[in-house]
């Protein structure tokens, strides 16, 4: 069921032209952002992101979240709050093995995406 949800909400993305999606990398599981465009401080925030989220899970899940304004998991609004909850999930979570200062650069990667819709057309 999962695997179906996210399959159709990249083929909706695909079949939007108009939409303003991440601007990414790959397909399916490879799936990543470009941060070519990102300001410094993001693009190593987005090194942190690909080092410690994908211990567990792909970047496909951040992508379709972000670019979609829906959590591929839940089916929640993704925003600014969800950043932050995300965030807060991931400290409490022993085998996240991600530091307090690594969270943070993560949410503000998160809230600068959300945040800046330019910054996410392709």
């Amino acid at each position: 069921m999962l695997r179906w949800l996210v399959i159709s909400v990249l083929f909706i993305l695909w079949a939007l032209p108009g939409h303003a999606a991440v601007k990414t990398i790959g397909h399916g599981e490879s799936l990543r952002l470009d941060p070519s465009g990102f300001p410094q401080d993001m693009k190593a925030a987005y090194a942190v992101m690909q080092t410690k989220c994908t211990q567990c899970h792909s970047l496909e899940r951040t992508v379709v979240a972000v670019s979609t304004g829906v959590a591929p998991i839940s089916g929640r609004p993704f925003d600014r709050s969800a950043a932050t909850a995300y965030g807060q999930k991931m400290l409490r979570k022993q085998n996240s093995r991600m530091s307090r200062e690594e969270v943070k650069a993560v949410v503000d990667l998160l809230t600068y995406l959300v945040d800046n819709p330019q910054s996410r057309k392709q």
